[in-house]
């Protein structure tokens, strides 16, 4: 999974496919015809509330997908997160916890293993507790023997 270049339509289009859902069943939960389906499963993004009724109707988190590329590509710098969670409210939700894929945990490790990158690097970069990262290195290590 390319979580740098998203084209959310192709995934869109790659789901329907694993599911095997009909495309009458498609237009009718969305509200439009085949031709309209078929422009969404062309496009690089979709507007959010488009796309949060295709995360219903195929029962898959898409909005996770670019969740992925800002922990990988736009992480928060660990000063400027601190800095910003004492001294600035919002009425908007803070999340406390990130959330790691496979993908994500793999990509990270095989950076670790091949030397692109320290432990320390992927705490600082990512922005995992140190504990997070070490069970993961135990967890794929013994996976691997």
């Amino acid at each position: 999974m390319d979580f740098k270049n998203i084209h959310i339509g192709s995934l869109i289009e790659q789901k329907i496919r694993e599911n095997k859902t009909e495309i009458s069943r498609i237009c009718n939960f969305m509200a439009c015809q085949e031709d309209e389906i078929k422009i969404m499963l062309s496009s690089k993004d979709l507007n959010s509330d488009v796309l949060l009724k295709w995360c219903k109707l195929l029962e898959y988190d898409f909005f996770r997908i670019y969740s992925q590329h800002l922990i990988l590509y736009a992480p928060v710098a660990a000063s400027t997160a601190d800095k910003n969670a004492n001294t600035k409210r919002t009425a908007l939700p803070v999340f406390r916890k990130n959330i790691y894929t496979q993908e994500m945990i793999s990509f990270i490790l095989e950076q670790i293993n091949c030397g692109q990158m320290t432990t320390s690097g992927a705490v600082e970069k990512y922005r995992i507790p140190k504990t997070t990262l070490y069970k993961w290195i135990n967890k794929y290590e013994n996976l691997k023997s």
